[in-house]
């Protein structure tokens, strides 16, 4: 099947309202157009899996392709004799702020055979974790091939390796944040009925971050159009970060009245 080539003139804008800007509180999702589309679509039913029923393989299918978007955690490692690995991982995200703590977990080759990455990350030399923007997605993207046990995944990626602040790892030059992590601890995944171990999942404590100055705001935020940070979707397909819209965090002491107002004017309706 032929796709379009990607759009390289694609511009960032602004952030824009949210969908639905005169939403109030206790409103139903059909009180739109959108919204009432987006309901229709309950008519076709659903379909419930079992996971101690469903393939693996379709599992996995299916996690990856509707938790979505997902960040990307561009990893870099390096063995006790000195050999560097760079992976990325999609079970990704941040955990706290204080003391700042990352997660993401390593799927095994096999059931309780570690992949480099995994075994890498327990040597107590320190990893880094990179984001990945657009511009060098292909380059990270080869980085997830199937090679042989201790390969040097660089190679073939034709980045760049740069010297970190504490850790022997080496962080990506190109990307424009990274972070210098140390283990905060290793939890290994065991399937509670089968018990087989699949999976490990990292919490890491980052030490050091390395940002950019070019796709920071004056406000000492990320500037999305500048970033352009690529995420990972099922199958073997990943987006850009498009439009953006803003949302005010609510307040119950700023809003209370507000609320009020509009649960009683909805329950009588």
């Amino acid at each position: 099947m032929s796709i379009p080539a990607f759009d390289t003139t694609l511009s960032y804008s602004t952030y824009t309202q949210p969908p639905n800007p005169s939403w109030t509180y206790g409103q139903k999702v059909d009180a739109t157009p959108a919204g009432k589309e987006w309901l229709e679509g309950e008519s076709a039913g659903w379909k419930v899996y079992n996971t101690a029923e469903t393939d693996k393989i379709d599992l996995y299918k299916l996690l990856i392709s509707g938790v979505v978007p997902r960040p990307i955690a561009f990893v870099s490692t390096i063995s006790e004799d000195g050999i560097e690995n760079l992976a990325p991982f999609s079970w990704f995200n941040t955990v706290t702020n204080y003391p700042p703590v990352i997660s993401f977990a390593v799927n095994h080759s096999a059931p309780g055979r570690l992949k480099d990455t995994a075994t890498n990350l327990k040597n107590g030399q320190g990893f880094t974790v990179n984001i990945i923007s657009e511009a060098f997605v292909e380059n990270a993207n080869a980085t997830a091939i199937d090679a042989p046990r201790d390969f040097d995944e660089w190679t073939l990626s034709g980045l760049t390796k740069e010297k970190c602040v504490q850790i022997r790892a080496s962080r990506v030059k190109e990307s424009a944040f990274s972070m210098e992590c140390e283990l905060y601890k290793a939890i290994d995944i065991t399937h509670p009925v089968t018990g087989e171990h699949n999976n490990t999942l990292i919490l890491a404590h980052v030490k050091y971050i390395h940002v950019r100055k070019d796709v920071l705001t004056e406000k000492g935020v990320i500037d999305l159009a500048k970033f352009k940070p690529v995420a990972r979707l099922g199958d073997i397909s990943y987006a850009r970060v498009g439009d953006a819209y803003r949302i005010a965090r609510p307040s119950w002491a700023q809003d209370e009245e507000k609320i009020q107002e509009a649960l009683t004017t909805h329950a009588s309706l």
